[in-house]
């Protein structure tokens, strides 16, 4: 199905709320006047700000024209709850709307067909499917949430053609060329949260900011972090503890998940601003699905992974992936650190099926994205 001229309007609008709107979906609307014109638009905000239906209204307002007749397009079903704004579906009822075109209904249980009963009994007519398919990829995670409750999780990782991340001495700086780094940080600047391993932190200390992907100039966000830690080894003095970047609406949380405790350890961390949660599983390492369900809890919606070999290879082996970020970079290594360490397995049937949805230059490197088969 074609997604119409307005709609694909509206999706534009939701872009440009991708690394803004967290932990809420991206949502874009347009007015449209029964002559064709274009009488408001607007996107969703951070958190508790307007949502994309109220924005566009107060768009239409500003600019007096009279909205009764008109017909939103509008990339989710208007919300019908009391969060933290009204609902949504009575303010295109007060606004006398006389249709709703959405691309997709809201899985959220608050709000599932809900927002479009109250529209239909006010006499609206809605119409739902146009652009679904786009609106969806714009919100893999909260869709995610909703309906898996866990997270969409993307995990980046960064190589030479025959596939080492590493040097076997673990010299990785930098196979990748600038402009890879930089869209990484992006990809970084669109997720939730970031999550790496206590190998990560103890070979790189990296910060994990954004430092190569400025942040806009309204309402920043910054992903939290996730750190996967189960002895608890975490340096005091580690970089990620130092950030010092913009300010933010809602700024950088660090959750650590061990599978021990070590009381004084864990007072130490908390009391540098961290949450710490003990999750182990049978073998003494912290319980990656569980981890998935708490970060949904804690309103994850996207969840950026870039970790060594060894927990890459843990969450793929546990089934907890369900995106790949590659950046191949021209050049071969030879003998060195893979991408992720698991199986080994015994038949080509028993590897991960995946498909390619997008490859792509960036800078001298070669971007692929690649999902994982159902």
């Amino acid at each position: 199905m074609s997604t119409s001229p307005f709609m694909q309007q509206a999706l534009d609008l939701a872009a440009q709320a991708m690394r803004l709107t967290s932990p809420n979906p991206r949502v874009g609307c347009v007015i449209v006047g029964a002559d064709g014109q274009v009488l408001g638009q607007g996107h969703t905000q951070e958190a508790g700000g307007p949502h994309a239906e109220v924005m566009a209204l107060r768009d239409a307002a500003s600019q007096g024209h009279p909205l009764e007749g008109a017909t939103a397009y509008v990339t989710l079903e208007p919300c019908a709850h009391q969060g933290r704004t009204g609902p949504c579906c009575d303010a295109l009822v007060h606004a006398k709307v006389s249709k709703v075109v959405a691309a997709l209904a809201d899985p959220n249980p608050l709000v599932a067909g809900k927002g479009f009963e109250r529209l239909k009994a006010a006499g609206i007519e809605v119409t739902v499917g146009d652009g679904a398919q786009a609106a969806a990829e714009q919100n893999p995670g909260f869709l995610s949430r909703m309906t898996r409750h866990k997270p969409w999780v993307r995990m980046k990782m960064a190589a030479s053609l025959d596939g080492q991340t590493a040097l076997q001495n673990g010299k990785s700086q930098w196979i990748t060329g600038p402009e890879a780094r930089a869209d990484g940080h992006a990809w970084r600047a669109r997720a939730c949260a970031i999550l790496t391993g206590i190998g990560t932190v103890l070979e790189d200390d990296p910060v994990l900011d954004l430092r190569l992907c400025p942040l806009p100039d309204t309402t920043p966000r910054m992903p939290h972090l996730v750190l996967v830690d189960s002895r608890l080894e975490t340096p005091l003095t580690a970089k990620l503890f130092q950030h010092t970047g913009p300010q933010a609406l809602t700024p950088r949380q660090i959750w650590i998940y061990a599978a021990m405790d070590d009381p004084a350890k864990r007072q130490a961390l908390e009391a540098l601003g961290a949450q710490v949660t003990i999750l182990p599983n049978p073998q003494g390492k912290v319980d990656l699905v569980a981890l998935l369900t708490d970060l949904a809890k804690r309103e994850v919606n996207e969840l950026h992974v870039e970790a060594g070999h060894k927990l890459n290879g843990s969450l793929i082996r546990e089934a907890c992936v369900d995106e790949f970020l590659v950046y191949l970079a021209p050049t071969l290594l030879g003998l060195g650190q893979g991408m992720a360490q698991w199986g080994p397995l015994e038949d080509l049937s028993q590897g991960l099926s995946l498909q390619f949805t997008e490859t792509r230059l960036i800078g001298k490197d070669l971007r692929v994205l690649a999902r994982v088969q159902a």
